[in-house]
């Protein structure tokens, strides 16, 4: 899912309904769960991929300010 940041993963579980999970797992500390939510229709919507896009940018800042400390 490189529309919602670098490095970014999917995760898709149907169990008769649809899941996806966005998370990243490139960095050492921690594996980021970004969004997991029930997927509705065929296409991924614009809002999952904006709250993974927000929440990426949030783990990109959280990252910073960890290597300051």
């Amino acid at each position: 899912m490189s529309i919602v940041g670098k490095g970014v993963e999917e995760i898709r579980i149907k169990t008769g309904e649809a899941y996806r999970i966005f998370y990243v797992a490139r960095f050492s500390e921690a594996v980021y769960v970004l969004h997991a939510f029930n997927k509705t229709m065929q296409k991924t919507s614009k809002q999952d991929i904006e709250i993974g896009k927000q929440r990426y940018q949030v783990m990109i800042e959280f990252r910073k300010q960890l290597k300051e400390n």
